[in-house]
């Protein structure tokens, strides 16, 4: 029994904390990333994060990004939770499931590079015919419209694994709870709000977690899509940090960026289960 419990906690510490104490290490260092000698530096790297420009451009292009993409998938998520739940009949429920999950299985580079080709060809055909001014140019060249041009991709691929899971939360909401509250009077949005919100908490700050990562870790969407141009404008952590440490030899400023994505993360992550576990069930 304690050799099955050894194993899996071996190969945690192995491939997951072994990696981040390392990572941390290299933080403090000079590498360029191919010498095997490098000189400590201290916390140099961690000030350079806050001092360099384009470091900065990328953290607040990431924070952006990252607060657009959360608030649309979760809002996208639970609505189509809540319509699969209460509108759509039971024998077409399979269907909608099935077509919101497909795009979870294909490769984030080939989602990329297909929409690249839409948004380049596509999209400005049929926004010139519609006479649609923002569609009649490729999102992706313009720096204003750039980031959303990505957005709107990872939403149709983010949005499926949180639909899942707040799909899974919200069945488990007793039906009697509803049927009470109905004979008290209460509404729909009264329900919603004082038992499926309450109930859904857990599923809720899993799904916020993950998208929350994934916006703040985005890279295989930018670098397919727009490689972080034009003129930088979509240059995301991921993608700086890519840059810096396999074309401008700075493995030990890319490991500080990361650390910092890494610890962001973290409190973030703590902030929302602290709150959430202050609200009880009735308490909405």
């Amino acid at each position: 029994m304690l050799g099955w419990t050894i194993i899996p906690l071996g190969l945690y510490l192995l491939f997951f904390c072994w990696p981040i104490l390392m990572g941390f290490n290299y933080s403090l260092t000079d590498w360029n990333g191919l010498a095997q000698t490098y000189k400590y530096v201290g916390f140099k790297n961690f000030i350079e994060l806050f001092t360099n420009k384009r470091l900065l451009n990328s953290l607040f292009f990431t924070g952006k990004y990252t607060i657009a993409l959360v608030v649309i998938v979760m809002l996208l998520s639970m609505t189509l939770t809540l319509m699969l739940t209460y509108m759509v009949s039971n024998r077409l429920k399979t269907v909608f499931r099935s077509v919101i999950f497909f795009p979870a299985v294909l490769s984030l580079v080939t989602i990329g590079l297909t929409f690249n080709q839409i948004m380049y060809r596509v999209l400005p055909m049929v926004g010139q015919a519609l006479n649609i001014g923002f569609l009649s140019q490729n999102l992706l060249g313009d720096p204003k419209t750039a980031m959303w041009g990505v957005i709107m991709v990872n939403v149709w691929q983010g949005t499926a694994t949180p639909f899942v899971i707040l799909l899974a939360g919200i069945q488990n909401v007793p039906n009697d709870l509803y049927e009470a509250a109905g004979i008290d009077g209460a509404n729909a949005w009264v329900k919603f709000k004082n038992i499926t919100i309450p109930f859904m908490l857990p599923t809720i700050n899993v799904a916020f977690v993950m998208v929350l990562k994934s916006g703040l870790t985005i890279f295989d969407f930018i670098k397919s899509m727009t490689d972080g141009g034009p003129m930088r404008s979509t240059e995301s952590a991921g993608v700086l940090i890519y840059q810096l440490a396999f074309s401008d030899s700075k493995a030990g400023l890319a490991s500080a960026y990361a650390v910092l994505l890494l610890i962001i993360i973290a409190v973030i992550s703590a902030i929302n289960q602290k709150i959430s576990s202050k609200v009880e069930v009735g308490q909405l």
